[in-house]
């Protein structure tokens, strides 16, 4: 039997207002092998994004621990693998710390090696950004134009460190052992290619109209904000604080060389990116004052032997005169 349905009318139409909450979904954690692991919970009312909550702490990998257990210039190889882009930086600091606990002189010559690497890393640190950031905004060319010159770095690096990662080259006291034959002229070779790269990725991306509208008041952190989170570097600057420790604090031979410190005040996506761009050429000011500057001699370390009970000594002493 059939039952008759009549069509329905607009006035026998009712609208009805579908409430919801959204959708919850977990982004990570990620690899470490990726930009770092990280987890972001984010809400979706369909396909927008309407809060995101990251969730940081997934690696702790008991550093600390490890080095408590063994002598200082055992811990140097540690120190790579805390920032793997910046693995000489981390290097130079524990060595540093060393230094001044045991008040160990550092030869002239060794600082500016350091210096001189210090910013070639920079540099490559800055590209693995450029190259991935631009993969991010959909600019693949950048990745490859960024990656082909960073190559070039990493094979200086590896010419004077025998690594491409994880270096492990700085000493306390000095460097393991002095810059090869002819490595001045490569890296000036490098300086001069290099700076007209930059004016490619200028073309790729800074004149870019799609970059700008995907970066220019996108990711907007406020100088008050910064502060509070305790940001530091390129994040900082671009967000109005004018702070350098190379400036503020100068080590090694960073207050005979002359640099500017890119400060920018709108604090979003295009601001973090315009103060990479700046410190790759500021590098590139510096690794020329060096390779002028650099003066003959000595540069292994030339330092006493401490056991660990003398160290822990030391560091008593240290933090005395810290406190007093």
């Amino acid at each position: 039997m059939s039952v008759p349905v009549s069509s329905p009318t607009p006035s026998t139409l009712s609208t009805v207002e579908i409430l919801s909450q959204g959708m919850v979904i977990n982004v990570g954690p990620q690899h470490p092998s990726t930009h770092g692991v990280l987890r972001l919970i984010l809400t979706l009312d369909g396909e927008q994004i309407v809060a995101c909550e990251p969730v940081i702490g997934y690696l702790h990998r008991g550093l600390e621990k490890m080095m408590e257990r063994r002598p200082y210039r055992h811990n140097i190889p540690f120190t790579d693998r805390l920032d793997y882009l910046a693995a000489l930086s981390n290097n130079l600091a524990i060595c540093q710390c060393t230094e001044r606990l045991g008040g160990v002189e550092v030869p002239e010559r060794a600082q500016y090696i350091r210096v001189l690497l210090m910013e070639l890393q920079r540099i490559a640190s800055h590209l693995v950004f450029l190259g991935t950031f631009g993969t991010d905004l959909g600019a693949t060319t950048m990745f490859l134009y960024a990656f082909r010159e960073r190559e070039m770095v990493l094979d200086l690096l590896e010419e004077c460190t025998g690594a491409r990662l994880t270096y492990n080259w700085v000493r306390v006291g000095g460097v393991p052992d002095d810059l090869p034959e002819g490595f001045g002229q490569k890296v000036q070779d490098f300086v001069k290619i290099f700076r007209q790269r930059i004016g490619e990725y200028d073309m790729l991306l800074t004149r870019n109209r799609i970059f700008r509208s995907r970066t220019q008041g996108i990711g907007v952190l406020p100088k008050e904000t910064a502060l509070a989170y305790g940001c530091s570097g390129p994040v900082a600057r671009a967000s109005g604080i004018a702070y350098d420790i190379r400036k503020v604090a100068p080590y090694e031979v960073y207050d005979r060389v002359e640099f500017d410190v890119p400060v920018l005040e709108s604090g979003d996506v295009w601001a973090r990116y315009l103060v990479r761009m700046e410190e790759l050429r500021q590098s590139l000011r510096i690794i020329e004052q060096v390779l002028q500057d650099m003066p003959e001699g000595p540069c292994r370390p030339n330092c006493p032997r401490y056991s660990s009970l003398q160290l822990v000594s030391l560091t008593r002493v240290w933090k005395a005169r810290v406190a007093s």
